[in-house]
């Protein structure tokens, strides 16, 4: 199992943030690695992946959400093993921590030597810089979704 921590402050309101966070079909916008998500309900989705330039599918559920604090999930089926956390912390007012921990299981020779060499960390440090600018040009979350569900 590979593990990446990431993080990244964002010039929005921790509220911006995580509202952002919770409309999981914008993810294309800012991670390079989806390329689509259809949400099934309130707490699971479809996901279209491209990673090692292999496409995968794969649903995953929201374990746990709690506004303005954490989004957590795992998959449950499909082509992708996983499971992850992105926390959400306010530093001022106008200004957020943003961080990321993905727990995966590389498949394949390409995924496995990716995960060695560090390019899976370097992914989500980029989608995170990619977060930050779609979330800081926006101004604004594109929608929000403001439950909790706790297991």
């Amino acid at each position: 199992m590979s593990q990446v921590i990431q993080t990244i402050d964002v010039d929005v309101p921790v509220t911006t943030a995580y509202n952002q966070w919770t409309q999981f079909e914008s993810f294309p916008h800012f991670l390079s690695f989806v390329e689509s998500i259809a949400q099934i309900d309130d707490t699971h989705n479809h996901w279209v992946v491209k990673v090692g330039g292999v496409e995968r599918e794969f649903d995953a559920e929201i374990t746990e959400q709690h506004p303005d604090e954490r989004v957590a999930w795992k998959s449950t089926g499909g082509d992708v093993t996983q499971a992850g956390v992105v926390t959400f912390h306010k530093l001022s007012d106008s200004t957020s921590r943003v961080t990321v921990q993905l727990d995966w299981e590389p498949e394949g020779l390409v995924e496995k030597a990716g995960a060695a060499l560090g390019i899976d960390d370097a992914s989500v440090k980029g989608d995170l810089k990619n977060f930050k600018k779609f979330i800081e040009e926006q101004g604004s979350e594109q929608g929000a979704w403001r439950g909790d569900v706790s297991n």
